[in-house]
């Protein structure tokens, strides 16, 4: 036996107790003729105490330790006479009898603290040692918690969970896809599986009624700080059931973990059309925990001799409560974060309402206050608040608007990480135009069910055409969508047009999913949830690195593996596949 207790264990009632304890040497103190040594494992920490008493045995082997050595020591529960409040082993400490090296450590590249010295990179390079870290092990803990509470609430509502395969067939549509070239049979491809979509589908038509996984996906794309190149789901999905069963169903659970996790009450989630959020937010994720609702002035403001607005498709505004006193660095600090490329819009106009009454903008020389005062009536603008204006064609200016938006909430301090907004987005368009390719692609997935009184529109008008679709939104930032799928073939085939998949390529890629609908499907629908975006949002992380055991980089490298990376010639002829020089 290695150990009695844990480090973080022991207490002021343990006193007198003969106890045994292994761990890492978080640090040593000598003072005087006696030596203190911080022991750490995953529970927490608790001080070893080496008196001037003790054998020479003890004293070399203490005289050797360095940090993150592991160690084993023997000895007897004291009370500490200058006590810690802030640990929880505070109170005590350890009079060392035996001590065993079990394993020696070379200087760590970084301090294995919560204030560490190390950089991302270098971090990610030795992650184990990172996550030796105790603010990063609480985050993988906090991931172990969350699952187990997904497990145990979809349990109790009569949800199964099924593994499915990992090596699947790759789709022409949504993100690019990881491929596995295969030994066997030579030329032919694998794919990673970008979710299980057509694979749960199938489950439902097997009859499983309620299925759900907590399961590794790949995409192949651009990544960010919410984007992995795998990446974990919660993937549910649900026979016989309408939107409004799984929306119950689903607010039910973010309520549970929320309450479980943060202690946090949430109210019945509000919903919100796509057209809404769009509108009044500029996004489809809108971030509500502040207002700052946009504002149509499009049709107040023209008519004057501003030829910038009377040629404009859309005038839209948001009022910034209790910023007339901006100063002119800062509106030119907003007028350079609108202009920059990521954002693109060609420039602000800003309306100051004083607190006197009076107002001040940036077009004084066309508009009279008058004007300005319907502006502000229209904003509901108060003395004291700043309204913003960009102009431009509508939908190319809303999300413009919207960088804007979060960047003043941001700058007001309204967005707030422990504050927590959930909401539902619905009615999502089934489609959407590219405008390069010059066709529609499926705003969610090809099996996304269009609302039955807009299907003859597929036919006539398919950019109308809404969706049975829905996300989830937390303080803008979307953790779970899902949709009603559509369960028989002739709908599939019509999907399948309004796209322009043909009939032989649909057969070739989805083939087993059409033909399994010949033989009885149950009307059924699904969502999946980003748990790794739930995880760091409970977490009150920026980034879902910090809840992934061993991340990549931006770059999607494992730069701990060294992975991707070459493998050897002889492999590659195995698989049958020649480089390019």
């Amino acid at each position: 036996m290695y150990r009695t207790h844990t480090c973080g264990q022991l207490r002021i009632e343990n006193v007198n107790e003969s106890v045994c304890l292994s761990g890492w040497v978080q640090k040593v103190r000598k003072l005087g003729a006696m030596t203190f040594v911080d022991l750490r494992d995953r529970y927490g920490i608790t001080q070893l105490v080496v008196e001037e008493s003790a054998s020479e045995e003890i004293k070399n082997n203490v005289a050797k330790l360095g940090r993150e050595f592991v160690i084993q020591v023997r000895g007897t529960v004291i009370e500490r006479a200058s006590k810690n409040n802030k640990i929880p082993t505070g109170d005590i400490e350890i009079t060392v009898k035996e001590l065993t090296v079990l394993s020696e450590s070379e200087i760590p590249p970084f301090t294995i603290e919560d204030q560490t010295d190390g950089g991302d990179e270098i971090r990610m390079k030795y992650r184990y040692l990172d996550l030796r870290r105790a603010c990063v092990r609480k985050n993988i803990e906090l991931r172990h918690t969350m699952a187990q509470l997904v497990r145990n609430y979809l349990s109790a509502q009569n949800f199964i969970e099924v593994e499915t395969p990992v090596l699947v067939k790759s789709t022409p549509e949504g993100a690019r896809d990881f491929v596995v070239p295969s030994r066997m049979n030579q030329g032919q491809f694998y794919a990673l599986p970008q979710s299980p979509q057509t694979l749960k589908q199938l489950l439902m038509v097997s009859g499983f009624d309620r299925y759900f996984q907590i399961v590794k996906c790949f995409r192949d794309e651009d990544l960010r700080a919410d984007r992995q190149p795998e990446f974990t789901q919660i993937d549910c999905e649900m026979s016989f059931v309408d939107q409004e069963d799984i929306l119950e169903i689903f607010e039910g659970l973010i309520k549970h973990l929320f309450k479980e996790v943060r202690n946090v009450d949430i109210p019945t989630l509000p919903r919100m059309t796509w057209m809404d959020a769009m509108e009044q937010y500029g996004c489809d994720k809108p971030d509500i925990r502040f207002d700052m609702k946009f504002v149509d002035l499009t049709n107040v403001a023209k008519g004057k001799d501003f030829a910038v607005f009377n040629e404009a498709e859309y005038i839209g505004a948001i009022c910034a409560p209790k910023c007339a006193g901006y100063t002119r660095k800062q509106l030119d600090e907003l007028t350079e974060f609108v202009k920059r490329p990521q954002t693109g819009a060609k420039g602000l106009v800003y309306v100051r309402y004083n607190e006197d009454g009076t107002f001040k903008s940036s077009i004084d020389k066309f508009y009279t206050p008058e004007d300005l005062k319907v502006w502000a009536e229209a904003c509901k603008a108060q003395p004291g608040d700043l309204i913003l204006i960009l102009v431009g064609p509508k939908f190319k200016t809303l999300p413009q608007l919207c960088d804007l938006r979060l960047e003043m909430g941001t700058r007001l301090g309204l967005r707030d990480k422990d504050v927590f907004k959930p909401l539902w987005v619905i009615d999502f368009p089934l489609l959407e135009w590219d405008e390069e390719t010059q066709r529609f692609y499926a705003m969610h997935h090809p099996f996304t069910s269009p609302k039955a009184e807009d299907i003859p529109l597929m036919t006539t008008d398919p950019g109308k055409v809404r969706a049975n679709a829905y996300d989830m939104v937390i303080n803008g930032v979307e953790v779970g969508g899902g949709s009603i799928r559509i369960h028989n073939s002739e709908l599939q085939s019509k999907m399948f047009d309004c796209l322009g998949i043909s009939h032989e390529v649909a057969q070739e890629q989805f083939g087993f999913l059409m033909g399994a609908f010949k033989y009885g499907a149950p009307p059924h629908g699904g969502i999946a949830f980003g748990f790794d975006r739930l995880a760091s949002m409970f977490a009150g992380l920026d980034s879902i690195r910090d809840v992934i055991a061993f991340p990549k980089n931006n770059s999607g490298r494992d730069v701990m593996l060294d992975a991707p990376a070459e493998i050897a010639k002889e492999q590659l002829d195995e698989l049958g596949i020649q480089l390019k020089n």
